[in-house]
């Protein structure tokens, strides 16, 4: 990725994201955010805050995949997406809330119309850009589920539909729990989850 600096700043990018989301997450709340110098911002990030976002959305999406593909692979479907959720729990309760889901962020606010200064209003093939990123990610976790889910014996076509019901639920937990300053949600999501998993793996 380049020099310390460099990842640095996209690090702190995807964190704003998931605690203040897309309009917020600008050069300068970075640069405050990771103590860089701010002359570096037109080195590492020639193609403005689009570039900056969209890194972060790769780091970010990459991250989340690399810690479900492990989860799911040491522990199976069931123990491995009950970890997710709750490393997921942790994290809301440990940061009072404050930080959510980073892709999710993006994917929402993408659509208003402040979300328009990040690649500039008449710049539609960026904005496409940004969203098919946000898009490739979710179907990124959804076949790490999905590949899971079949290698436990649960037919192809099944498994995709209860990746995408699986991220999801979570993705929609993680924004209701935020709302609602509790994990309650989010537990009622994960039971709910091993229930279909279990259905899904278990023997004819």
């Amino acid at each position: 990725m380049g020099t310390d600096t460099r990842i640095k700043m996209v690090i702190g990018a995807a964190d704003l994201l998931s605690r203040r989301g897309l309009h917020a997450t600008s050069f300068r709340e970075v640069v405050r955010h990771t103590a860089t110098p701010r002359g570096s911002i037109a080195h590492h990030f020639p193609g403005g805050k689009q570039q900056l976002v969209e890194e972060a959305v790769s780091f970010a999406g990459g991250q989340i995949a690399q810690g479900l593909a492990y989860v799911l692979e040491k522990h199976g479907a069931v123990g491995g997406l009950r970890r997710f959720l709750g490393a997921w729990r942790k994290r809301l309760e440990a940061e009072g809330f404050e930080s959510g889901c980073p892709v999710l962020a993006v994917a929402v606010e993408h659509y208003s119309s402040d979300a328009r200064g990040v690649a500039g209003a008449a710049d539609e093939q960026a904005q496409a850009r940004l969203l098919d990123l946000v898009d490739s990610v979710f179907v990124q976790w959804r076949q790490v589920l999905a590949v899971a889910l079949e290698r436990e014996g649960v037919a192809h076509a099944r498994a995709q539909r209860m990746a995408v019901m699986a991220i999801a639920a979570v993705e929609g937990a993680l924004a209701m729990c935020r709302a609602g300053r509790s994990v309650a949600v989010l537990d009622e999501v994960a039971e709910e989850l091993e229930l279909l998993v279990r259905s899904g793996i278990a023997p004819a």
